[in-house]
């Protein structure tokens, strides 16, 4: 029989600076020293003084001091030494050994000595390699997924890294939520108010976060939006009602028609793709009021971009809140408090070719005789806007009748027959505006929506004819404009709105208004007069007429458009739809040209229990990113507690994103459980049984009360 070779022996002789106590380095009782012993049970080692020594298999004793060295950086640093950091420290350098360790060489020491959050003299830090990899990976992506079983610390390590980061002022929210598979996402059968129903499923987040913040302060920021906690459910409500009005390049559709590819306006005027639609059912809403006129309707949990005036003041950038969290609070010492963004440029809708000179239609539109009965006329005492017109008009000649009256005749040539048709006639009824009155005009969808050109050229013109600049004393010039039709009143502000400014309307009865004078006889008022107050942002030219464009530069142009939140108040209850756009800021344009979006910027999001997504609520969670923000999601593919037939969304993403840039995949082992050693055992133990008797789907009967014990630990 042969003999195996006699392993050479070694010795080493490790001496402890003063400055570390041995019984720090040793433990209480030498507790830690034993824990050495029993895991080199071949090495003799000995403790005299501040020396230890260490003999036996050479591997073995090199080992050991290393282990000692490692022990004694963390103890430098002041974090304390377990039983079980040393077992951890023994089985990195093993692996190490080996060749199974960090391929970027981190130590026992770099893993147990990264703290993450300390609160109430609690240091919250990785104790495994693995655990170290996955907080790195939190850091240097944005997507992260933490895959492993119960009690390797995947939720409480990521909520964590969400506090960190709130408290360093990384993002502004926290959004935590997990699906309620137990009661089947539907909450309504259950006893008690939304709160208590859901309380069951949340309360390991909560629990998370007792640990990790003041108990005082979580109402404080719960009630203040900066940490939401919700059920996946409630997660994606941030919704429309589907007949709400969203801007297309091709003008207004309801949100409920939008696909996924579609083009909407974005904030910069400019299309932007649909990335994502997701029908939301029945949901309360309400109606968004700005101080203009405008608004909107959502459901509570949509979202804003606003900012306050000390936000402004400040430099402070944009905040995004919930319409539930607004309510109750658009007031600052009787000042409104949330404004909402501008467009920041003009609306971008592809040009269209029209039949008259845009600006030409404008004119007609303000002082033009478009009845039909006789030939188009043209009234104004500016001879300046008489001569704009017949440029801008093409085979007409402007014939002086006298006074501000002018007749569009057509121009005639050698050899016309007399019976030839009026170009501008033809090109009203064409428009379908011939036969139409003061109160009855409108701008035809061709110029509403056409280039900003064509746009701002009806503007001018209808500006130059019926409207004018409004000084006042230290402050800049607004425009006022006035018309006795409705729609046309309408669509002006329509225009100005698509231009990035703001309009605010207010009627001036007809009853009781003096009557006007016409070649002096009196003229009574027929219709009611419709007033606009318009503010165009800078570098929009309201006028084109000399004095009027002087006369509005001289008082310092037309200042800032703003908008403010005014009310927000019940309006019932709507089927509704949420969609995300590509935009860089998620915002989209809605009725009445109003901004908003339903993404999360500048979140810390985490997703837990993600193995009891659908492959369905799995997308939905991942396209609501926004920029600035962060996704956490963790599970454990082994306990799919969904219907029979449901496919995991956490099994599905990973064939999906697997390799995807910025998105990471985090897998822990039962090595990485951080609970009572025993749990680790038994995880090791299931794995081995599904795998001999074939369950890879996790759905074992009789684990309903352990999963949820489970839950409410770390």
């Amino acid at each position: 029989m042969t003999q195996s070779p006699t392993q050479p022996q070694a010795r080493a002789q490790i001496r402890i600076p003063a400055a570390h106590p041995m019984v720090m380095l040793l433990g209480s009782g030498d507790s830690l020293l034993r824990v050495i012993e029993e895991a080199f049970p071949a090495a003799d080692i000995h403790v005299r003084g501040n020396e230890i020594s260490a003999t036996g298999e050479a591997a073995d004793v090199a080992l050991i001091q290393r282990l000692f060295d490692e022990m004694m950086l963390v103890l430098r640093t002041g974090a304390p030494m377990t039983e079980d950091a040393v077992e951890r420290s023994i089985a990195m350098l093993r692996a190490a050994g080996n060749g199974q360790g960090d391929p970027q060489g981190e130590t026992p020491a770099e893993v147990l000595t990264q703290n993450i959050l300390s609160n109430r003299g609690r240091t919250i830090r990785p104790k495994t390699l693995n655990q170290k990899r996955y907080v790195d990976a939190i850091d240097e992506h944005t997507i992260v997924f933490g895959i492993g079983p119960a009690g390797t610390g995947k939720t409480y390590l990521a909520m964590a890294k969400a506090v960190q980061a709130l408290q360093s002022k990384q993002v502004s929210r926290i959004i935590l939520t997990r699906p309620a598979v137990e009661a089947g996402e539907r909450l309504g059968f259950l006893p008690g108010t939304l709160f208590d129903k859901i309380d069951p499923y949340l309360r390991p987040l909560y629990d998370a976060l007792h640990d990790m913040l003041d108990p005082d302060s979580i109402p404080r920021l719960m009630a203040a939006g900066t940490i939401e906690v919700a059920p996946l459910a409630y997660m994606r409500g941030r919704a429309q009602p589907v007949f709400t009005n969203v801007l297309t390049p091709d003008g207004w559709r309801p949100i409920g028609s939008l696909q996924v590819g579609d083009l909407v306006i974005g904030s910069n005027g400019e299309p932007t793709p649909v990335l994502g639609v997701y029908p939301q059912g029945e949901k309360d809403i309400y109606r968004v009021s700005a101080q203009d006129g405008s608004w909107t309707l959502c459901c509570g949990e949509h979202l804003w971009t606003v900012r306050t005036a000390s936000d402004r003041r400040r430099d402070k950038p944009w905040r995004v809140l919930e319409t539930k969290e607004m309510i109750g609070n658009l007031r600052a010492a009787h000042a409104r408090r949330y404004e909402l963004p501008m467009l920041t440029a003009p609306v971008s809708f592809p040009e269209r070719e029209v039949p008259m000179d845009p600006y030409a239609l404008g004119l007609l539109l303000g002082d033009g005789c478009l009845t039909g009965s006789t030939t188009p006329s043209f009234a104004t005492e500016d001879q300046e806007l008489a001569e704009a017109l017949e440029e801008a008009l093409t085979g007409v000649t402007l014939r002086h009748k006298g006074g501000p009256d002018y007749v569009l005749n057509r121009t005639k040539a050698p050899g016309d027959v007399v019976t030839l048709e009026n170009p501008v006639t033809a090109i009203l009824r064409q428009l379908d505006l011939l036969g139409s009155r003061s109160h009855s005009k409108f701008v035809p969808d061709d110029y509403l929506h056409n280039s900003a050109e064509v746009r701002l050229g009806v503007l001018q013109g209808l500006l130059d004819a019926d409207g004018g600049p409004v000084t006042q004393s230290d402050r800049t010039c607004r425009v006022q404009y006035t018309t006795a039709s409705i729609v046309l009143r309408d669509d002006v502000i329509a225009l100005v709105q698509s231009l990035g400014g703001v309009a605010y309307t207010r009627r001036r009865p007809a009853a009781g208004r003096a009557p006007g004078l016409a070649k002096g006889r009196p003229v009574h008022h027929r219709y009611d007069a419709h007033i606009v107050d318009i503010r165009l942002p800078e570098g929009i030219e309201p006028f084109r007429l000399t004095r009027k464009a002087e006369k509005y530069h001289a008082a310092g142009g037309g200042g800032r458009p703003m908008r403010f939140i005014d009310s927000i108040e019940p309006a019932g209850r709507e089927e509704a739809v949420c969609i995300q756009v590509a935009a860089e800021d998620s915002l989209y344009v809605t009725q009445d040209y109003l901004l908003t979006h339903n993404t999360l910027n500048d979140a810390f999001i985490i997703l837990d229990e993600a193995q009891n997504t659908s492959a369905e609520q799995m997308k939905m969670f991942l396209t609501r990113l926004g920029f600035d923000s962060k996704i956490v999601i963790t599970g454990d593919i082994t306990q799919v507690d969904l219907p029979s037939g449901t496919k995991s969304g956490l099994r599905q993403v990973q064939e999906i994103l697997e390799g995807v840039e910025d998105v990471h995949f985090s897998r822990l082992t039962s090595q990485d459980v951080v609970r009572h050693k025993l749990v680790g055992r038994i995880v090791d133990a299931y794995e081995k049984y599904d795998s001999r008797n074939g369950q890879q789907d996790g759905r074992a009967e009789g684990r309903q009360d352990g999963r949820r014990d489970r839950r409410k630990g770390k």
